[in-house]
């Protein structure tokens, strides 16, 4: 495994390993400039008077539900798939597209740590439990080595 590896060997595995990640960013920097999105979203009615006047958010940004998506009732449901209602000071509701779901985003970012950490803790485990059979087989070389002399 990686213990039987030689320094040479480490330096040059870690090296690509670096140069990879490098290139890597450099290619999805790129691609993030020429890809970027509109921020301009879809409103319902095609009314803009959030953009004319100050609004109130009614709802905060939540996603679409499945049938709003299928259906297309709701047109600002069809490029994000997340709304929110806005309420205009002239009194006009409007539903327009927002980007992102705070609380859905932040529930990923949690699952994706716990997650994380289950990984790394079963990672430590597995590596002491390899170390101590390592030592337990070196241990008995010694042993047999010392008996048989």
């Amino acid at each position: 495994m990686i213990e039987n590896l030689s320094k040479k060997r480490m330096v040059f595995g870690i090296s690509c390993l670096i140069l990879l990640t490098i290139v890597v960013l450099i290619i999805e920097s790129k691609w993030m400039k020429a890809g970027t999105r509109r921020q301009e979203f879809i409103i319902e009615n095609n009314s803009t008077c959030w953009k004319r006047e100050s609004y109130e958010v009614i709802k905060d940004c939540h996603p679409c539900t499945a049938f709003e998506i299928a259906s297309r009732s709701q047109g600002v449901c069809v490029l994000t798939h997340n709304k929110e209602v806005l309420k205009c000071m002239s009194g006009e509701i409007v539903t327009r597209s927002c980007d992102r779901v705070a609380w859905l985003d932040e529930k990923h970012y949690w699952s994706f740590q716990i997650s994380l950490t289950i990984v790394g803790c079963l990672s430590t485990a597995v590596s002491f439990l390899r170390q101590k059979s390592l030592n337990r087989r070196a241990m008995l070389k010694i042993q047999n080595q010392l008996g048989t002399c």
